[in-house]
């Protein structure tokens, strides 16, 4: 079994299993900077016009409950690899054509199939979430919106200081290697199998497919102004077409 397959392997076993308790597992301070992150995007669906709506890596369906909730006039289709998950997300009264299987690196629809194409605490779960982001930038129209971590925000003071500076002078996988033993990722009971990983890695790669990017601090309380240095929680909106409506 390669190292990739064996990490996809532990991902879907976590998930399989903590299907039933997912929602109550995930009650935290990252849940929370999701509902901001989400009811921002409740905003944006008249400011650009949005009609249909990709949630990627829905999880139990949360993000498509909460918008099915507040505009339920919206298309939205949500995919997730874990058959347990989307059974709760059913359980729910999701409907099967709403929520479907789906890669987040390998997305089943076509070029500038929806208007808005969105992710919650997705990213930091791939070894390369640029794939994702390309994939999702690919099939949005209108723009894209992600709501994740920012690993150089979190921890303390110093604990920031010291990532930002090694992320700095590039020696920060380096230094991640060598405290994962190799690895490159760590594995905890509340969050499964996670990787290192910050918004802003994504940011150049947004901002080069699109025409405009907004960042959105969406850590409570704030730790600061700039939220690279003092934000752990990040939503990034790129927008591809500029017309305002």
């Amino acid at each position: 079994m390669s190292e990739k397959t064996n990490e996809i392997e532990i991902q879907k076993h976590y998930y399989a299993t903590t299907a039933a308790q997912y929602d109550e597992m995930h009650i935290n301070e990252e849940e929370i900077a999701h509902t901001i992150a989400l009811s921002f995007l409740i905003g944006l669906i008249d400011y650009l016009d949005v009609k249909s709506i990709l949630d990627v890596g829905s999880g139990t369906g949360r993000a498509i409950c909460y918008i099915q909730k507040y505009r339920p006039d919206i298309n939205i289709v949500g995919i997730e690899p874990v058959e347990e998950l989307r059974r709760i997300g059913y359980s729910k009264g999701i409907s099967q054509k709403n929520l479907i299987y789906g890669d987040a690196t390998k997305l089943q629809f076509e070029t500038a199939e929806f208007d808005l194409v969105c992710e919650f605490g997705v990213l930091h779960h791939l070894r390369k979430p640029e794939l994702a982001v390309s994939e999702m930038i690919r099939v949005a129209k209108k723009g894209i919106f992600i709501s994740d971590i920012n690993n150089f925000g979190e921890g303390s003071l110093l604990s920031r200081s010291i990532k930002q500076m090694l992320n700095f002078i590039r020696l920060w996988k380096i230094v991640n290697l060598i405290k994962t033993k190799g690895k490159g990722y760590r594995i905890s009971k509340g969050d499964g199998l996670s990787y290192s990983y910050s918004v802003f890695n994504n940011y150049k790669q947004i901002k080069n497919q699109c025409n405009s990017v907004h960042i959105l601090n969406t850590q409570t309380p704030s730790r600061g102004i700039n939220p690279y240095r003092n934000a752990g929680n990040i939503a990034i909106l790129g927008i591809k077409n500029q017309t305002i409506y």
